[in-house]
This record gives C-alpha cells, structure tokens and sequence, in this order.
C-alpha cells in the first residue's frame, strides 16, 4: 500500500492521492510514507541533503534540496548570468532570459551606472524575501530607490527580523562594483536579508489584451537534474490586471495596472472579476494571438518559450543538488512584450494550489495527476510501494539515469531529455517538440523549436555543458 503525507491541506493534492486509493499517514513522527508533498519551510527544516541520504529507495518528495538556487530571485539572476557568460565564452548564442537585472546591495554601482545611461527607463524593484507582490515598486528616478528602501527598511526595523537600514543596502557597495555590504547574520540562502533586493528593467512595452497587461503562469516539472528532463504542462493561465495599462508617471504607483498577482488584483474592488478569477486560458490565448498576430508567429512565441524554460533550468543544472528521491513542480512566470519575446519573471517552488474558479480547480487537479503518474513508479499503481531498505549513493546517481520518461503524459510534454542530446535524437533543447493535441496550448503542428528557430531573426543556438 502506497502511504502519503502532507503538511498543507489543498484538495488538488489530497484529492489526487485519494483516487489512487492510496493511505495517508497522520503521525508526524511516523516515517512509513512513501511520498511526502511538503511545502518549502519543512524541506528547509527537515530535509536537509545529507537526511535525503537515509530515505528507502521507495520514498520521494516534492523538492529538490537546493531549490532556491532557481526560486530565490537574487540566486536565479546570478546564475542566468554566469550561464550567459559561460556560452558568450564557447562562442554560443543564447537568448536572454530575464530582464537587465541588478541585485542589491552588491551590484548598486552597476545598477547606477545602466541607469544613468537610460534616463527615460522604469526599473522595477523587488524584495528577496517576500511573495505575492509584496514590497514592489517601480521607479524612475535614483532618488526613489532611496526613499523606497528607507520606508522599508524602517518598516522591518519595527516589525520584521533581520530588517536593513539604507546604510546596509547602499553603503559599501555603492563605491565600487562586486562590493558586498555586510547582511544580517540571520540570512541564509533560503531566507535572504529583508534589506536585500533585485532591481529589473521593467518590460514598458507588454503584449496587452483589451488594453489590459497580463503574464503567463506556465507549469513546469523536473523529476532529474542530472541527467536533466523536463516536461511542461499544455495547461496553464493568463493572469490579467484590473485596470487598462497606461505609461503615465502618474500611475507609476498604480499596482492594479502594474502587478498581475492575483493577491493584488483581488483588491482591486468591482474591477476584479471572481468568476474568472482574472485568469484565461494558455490555450485560449494560443487561438487568439493566431488570429491576431498570425500562426507562423504565435508558433515562433510558444516555442521561444520552451526554450527559456530549458535555458533557465540548464542555467542552474550544475549547482542543483540531485537525488533520485526528489521532483519539482516549479510555476515559471513570464511576461511577453510586444515584440512577442518571452521575458522570465521569476520561479516558483511551491506555486498556489489555491482554487478559486471551477477551471481553475480541474486546470490543477490535471497538472498534479499527470505529474505524480510521471514521477511514481509503475509499481505504485498496483499493489505496493516497494523495497523499504535504505537507499544508496549508486542508486540515487543511476535511478533517473535508467529510467525512461514518456514524450507525453497527459497535459505534460517531455521537452528535454539530456541523454537524448548523447545520441543524437530528435528531443533535444534546441529540437523540443511542440506538438501535441489538437487545440493545447504547446500544440498545433509537427513543426520543432530548432526550426521554428532557424526561420527567426531571434534564432537561438543550444548551449552544451
């Protein structure tokens, strides 16, 4: 018998073990599970990568233990650019894949630097440590940087542990680049200092819908790092804002024109829409740019955007601790400008399961179905869960290596398999394919990535190693 634990209750992950006929396991104490969805605070405090060492060979859990390396939005930049600069290095052509970005303190001379270049730019400045639109702002001059760090650095200081002051955040490392400030000796990768930020080149010229900016949840799976493999869902959402977009300065403080995350557009009053919770779907979306900006382009668009989710992954492959015990359902959020090129937001590592439409809850019951059938074992859907001996270094480097994963499962697509790229076949990163069912979201012909790329101005060459 299959045995489950969770720390959070949501009924898309309950509801999916159930069906299985699967049995929960109550007792925090007891060890029996066979699979623990657990949110990031117990994988930070329970799991750390030398426990992984003493699961059985038959447990798995829902995180990888280094996670933040592509969650935590400061690690995430630092990582997409050594990855950046290692492929300019071999001569490799690789698309960017966020927005010119800055983290704070450390990079602040840089940051002074662009931004004096770029006197009519918007950047846009987030908190480190915080979620669901908490603490951003956008700026346009160097001075508001400094008034909206002062404001929250003495909101932490009256409330907050391990808050900054503006000292902290633009001391030091004002004076030259590379310098690092000193941090809060409470910080630790998976909680950053609240004084630290990123700072991002807001994207000013989005793809809008009825005036209206939105961005793109996409539903991103990784059972292995090494080798990697990743699927991506054909299901996932357009998350709208309430008020039409507008450039004025004056609306520079408006988040309901700004922010597309749905905690903030719920306060938006009579001009959210709880019906449809804000949100449409990718596939609805796919039909209507066809429509509007033509086949050939929208097919360009969705393949552009299996590629940064690859190029992002493979940005953090190496320094991602792998064991064969673990699997991420990662939510990417990816803005599109006008252009129709695809700009990553950030990642996250435990994206809401929180239901609060109809489509809504059968869009993320699908994903988890589909998903837990690709990371479970065979076995799981008979009659046991396995060998209940402990698991071995040999095994947790070979399990993901000799497996095979299938090139579709339901709404998930296999889009890269690393050990394809040995062999030479065709599901490669650069040759990924986009078909699938007729009317998804990443479907709608047999043509591949790579020769979507090569047609393009924006064509993108595969980095290796």
């Amino acid at each position: 018998m299959v045995r489950w634990k969770t720390d959070f209750s949501k009924w898309v992950i309950t509801s999916n073990f159930e069906r299985r006929g699967w049995q929960e396991v109550h007792d925090e104490k007891d060890e029996s599970w066979n699979i623990f969805w657990a949110n990031v605070g117990t994988m930070r405090q329970v799991f750390a990568s030398d426990s992984l060492q003493q699961l059985r060979p038959d447990q798995l859990i829902n995180h990888f233990p280094n996670h933040y390396e592509l969650t935590r939005k400061d690690l995430l930049v630092k990582n997409v650019k050594r990855y950046r600069r290692h492929a300019r290095k071999l001569g490799v052509a690789v698309p960017e894949l966020v927005p010119s970005t800055f983290v704070l303190p450390q990079e602040y001379a840089l940051f002074v630097e662009e931004f004096r270049k770029q006197t009519s730019s918007t950047y846009i400045l987030k908190p480190n440590g915080k979620a669901q639109g908490k603490g951003i702002f956008l700026v346009n001059k160097l001075s508001q940087v400094r008034e909206r760090a002062a404001a929250a650095a003495a909101a932490s200081a009256h409330g907050a542990t391990g808050g900054g002051s503006v000292a902290q955040l633009f001391g030091q490392a004002s004076s030259r680049p590379g310098t690092s400030s000193s941090s809060s000796s409470a910080a630790t990768p998976m909680r950053p200092a609240l004084d630290n930020y990123i700072v991002s080149r807001y994207i000013g010229n989005p793809l809008l819908l009825g005036g209206k900016k939105f961005d793109l949840r996409l539903y991103v799976l990784v059972p292995s790092y090494s080798p990697l493999v990743v699927y991506l869902a054909t299901l996932g959402f357009a998350r709208f804002c309430n008020v039409k977009y507008t450039r004025e300065l004056a609306q520079l403080d408006n988040m309901f024109v700004h922010l597309t995350n749905v905690a903030v557009q719920k306060g938006g009053g009579d001009e959210y829409n709880a019906a449809h919770g804000n949100k449409w779907a990718l596939a609805d979306l796919r039909l209507h740019l066809e429509a509007t900006r033509g086949h050939a382009a929208t097919q360009q668009l969705f393949a552009d955007m299996q590629q940064l989710v690859v190029h992002t992954l493979k940005a953090v492959q190496l320094v991602m601790i792998n064991d064969k015990h673990c699997f991420e359902l990662y939510g990417f959020d990816v803005i599109i400008d006008s252009d129709l090129q695809p700009w990553l937001i950030e990642v996250n590592a435990s994206p809401s399961l929180t239901t609060t439409t109809k489509a809504d809850r059968l869009l993320k019951f699908k994903i988890i179905n589909d998903a837990l059938s690709i990371v479970t074992p065979p076995s799981w859907s008979g009659s046991g869960a396995g060998s209940s001996g402990k698991g071995s270094s040999r095994n947790r480097k070979s399990a993901a290596a000799d497996r095979q994963y299938p090139p579709a499962l339901g709404c998930m697509q296999l889009i890269h398999d690393e050990r394809s790229e040995a062999d030479g076949s065709r599901r490669t990163t650069g040759e990924a394919v986009v078909t699938g069912d007729k009317g998804s979201a990443f479907g709608g012909g047999a043509a591949t990535s790579r020769q979507l790329a090569d047609a393009s101005p924006r064509k993108v060459v595969v980095l290796h190693g």
